[in-house]
């Protein structure tokens, strides 16, 4: 078979034909995205990254051009020369950019055919199942969607560089073979062939790393950083991800919030051409559970929490006192205009309820005559019910809806039960982001099933001063100097002012029950390098993946990866994770033992 040497190269790419090219010629290179016969005259629309543009063979103007353009099919790779002409009047198509222009072909060369697609690549026609997609993953690239979005990390990680380079930041690269950190999942482990019995762990985040970045004085760092973490996946975790991870010495945490927050105003403007004022709002980890139940709230929509823990412990209503004696809570949200809901609505809102945690809904339907309805009316009088609607806000028209429990079970039943509320009475402001920042989250969080502190975010966080007398004597009032940045009801950035002490880390370690013995096994080489004047120091690790899915409109950061994983950390295009021969394990030294299910 012969194979073509030299081709006819591009001039300019298929969507940047206009009407300014017209009477030029050009050489156009791409795939066929469509082909259509009328009557003799074939038409194709050739597609490349920056879209399509209308190529017409006639068989009078070039005969062996249309000849061999009746061979190709979709996504066979082309080169054409032509002349750029106006479409005839009437045949435009304003939906294109190149819509009032057409290329009359001169000449064509076939660079490769292709078989038929496993799925359409047409984006008014993408209905392919995600497994497929993934599995084809090089053919999903090609379409406008996947290209949008990858196009939109690049200008995004661009900006990210433009804009802490104008700040004065180095661009740093931090080791991918590094020892095992506390950062809250498994490690990747990677065998040394050369040190017997020995592994690297890939890097959960460059957190002991970039602190020793500014014990090594450079002030300020960033690069973006790939985080690898053997955890359960969901639609923004993958178990590579990466981040836009910076570091500053000297600075406080207002210096670390207006710097990130003037770093997305940056980003958004520049990509999106999106306006966001500045400076932002913050509040703090426990004010967000009391109004959302999260410390990742969508603050675009209203439909707060409410609690009424004092109002249900003094009602007859069993369901509400159990709650309150048992050290629960008891905590509500108005849905307006929905005091009309059927019997059928109410049931399908408590089964969404009882799916995420909770025993159950309360309802009360405030009517538009000034009384009450609800399946536990028998047990209130009219005063309580009055004095519910108070605490709410409960206007005639609206819908209270109440979950009593626990306090992590209401927090998350409540969540979603207003969020979906948010979607069903379209709250939701679609075009916006709104960023607020959750600040004083705990240092520490109470493992109940083991009973002992763990970090809230990791060990290496500052406490807040005036907490430090808490360390001693009741650590679970530690706040710390911990903040996240949270869009649209997602986390995307998360960061604290570090500890730079030796002292106060090794105390934070006693708390967590490290001893020192392990302290030194593990960390003994930062903790020394505390010894020799480290300045104090914070930073943030903005999450790369999960603020491109946001601003591209998309609910997985699967959609902004070139090369995903599925949920069961499989490549389905490639085939990975794979077992390796013999040889390989031989030389690594590591025997595989499979479990017995397996």
């Amino acid at each position: 078979m012969e194979l073509p040497v030299r081709f006819m190269k591009r001039t300019i790419y298929c969507g940047d034909v206009r009407e300014e090219h017209v009477g030029q010629e050009v050489v156009l290179n791409g795939w066929v995205h469509r082909r259509r016969d009328h009557g003799g005259v074939i038409f194709i629309d050739l597609r490349d990254r920056s879209g399509l543009v209308q190529v017409v063979f006639a068989p009078a103007e070039a005969p062996e051009a249309h000849a061999l353009a009746g061979q190709v099919r979709s996504e066979c790779v082309l080169a054409v020369r032509g002349e750029v002409t106006r479409r005839p009047e009437g045949t435009e198509n304003p939906a294109l950019a190149t819509g009032a222009v057409e290329v009359q072909a001169r000449a064509l060369e076939i660079l490769n055919f292709a078989e038929p697609p496993p799925f359409s690549l047409d984006e008014a026609d993408v209905q392919a199942d995600e497994l497929i997609r993934m599995k084809y993953r090089y053919l999903d690239l090609r379409t406008a969607r996947m290209q949008r979005n990858l196009h939109l990390r690049h200008r995004t990680i661009q900006a990210v560089r433009t804009f802490l380079s104008r700040e004065g930041f180095w661009e740093v690269h931090t080791p991918i073979l590094f020892r095992p950190t506390p950062e809250g999942a498994r490690d990747y482990l990677v065998p040394s062939r050369v040190n017997p019995g020995c592994f690297y762990a890939l890097p959960q985040s460059p957190q002991i790393l970039k602190q020793l970045l500014m014990v090594a004085g450079i002030d300020k760092y960033f690069q973006i950083a790939p985080c690898l973490r053997d955890e359960d996946l969901r639609a923004d975790r993958q178990p590579e991800h990466h981040q836009i991870d910076l570091e500053m010495s000297f600075v406080e945490r207002d210096d670390v919030l207006d710097l990130a927050e003037r770093l997305y105003a940056y980003i958004f403007r520049e990509v999106l051409g999106y306006e966001m004022s500045l400076p932002r709002p913050r509040i703090s980890h426990a004010e967000a559970l009391a109004r959302y139940g999260t410390d990742k709230p969508d603050t675009r929509f209203g439909l707060e929490l409410h609690d009424i823990s004092d109002l249900a412990a003094r009602s007859r209503f069993q369901v509400f006192r159990a709650a309150v004696d048992s050290g629960g809570q008891v905590k509500g949200l108005c849905a307006p205009g929905c005091a009309d809901y059927s019997r059928k609505q109410i049931d399908d809102l408590t089964a969404f309820a009882k799916s995420h945690k909770a025993g159950g809904l309360v309802t009360v339907a405030l009517l538009s005559d000034g009384t009450y309805r609800s399946p536990s009316a028998k047990y209130f009088t009219d005063e309580e019910f009055a004095a519910m609607a108070e605490r709410l806000g409960a206007r005639p028209g609206d819908l209270m809806l109440f979950v009593a429990d626990s306090k992590p079970v209401v927090a998350e039943a409540l969540d979603w039960v207003r969020r979906e509320m948010g979607k069903r009475l379209g709250l939701i402001p679609q075009g916006t982001f709104d960023l607020l920042w959750v600040v004083d989250f705990p240092l520490f969080a109470w493992n109940e099933e083991d009973q002992r502190w763990d970090a809230e975010h990791h060990p290496f966080c500052m406490p807040h001063q005036d907490d430090m007398g808490y360390l001693d004597t009741d650590p679970g009032r530690v706040r710390a100097l911990a903040y996240d940045m949270v869009i649209n009801g997602w986390e995307v950035a998360s960061g604290s002012i570090r500890v730079h002490r030796r002292d106060i880390q090794e105390k934070i370690f006693q708390i967590l029950g490290i001893t020192p013995e392990e302290a030194e096994r593990r960390f003994g080489f930062m903790l020394r390098a505390f010894e020799f004047g480290a300045p104090p120091h914070g930073g943030i690790a903005p999450g790369l993946d999960r603020s491109v899915a946001l601003m591209a409109g998309e609910e997985s950061i699967r959609e902004v990866i070139a090369f995903p994983k599925t949920q069961s950390a499989q490549c389905l295009m490639s085939g990975a994770p794979s077992p390796v021969d013999e040889q390989q394990l031989k030389e690594a030294h590591i025997r595989v033992e499979l479990p017995p299910e397996v």
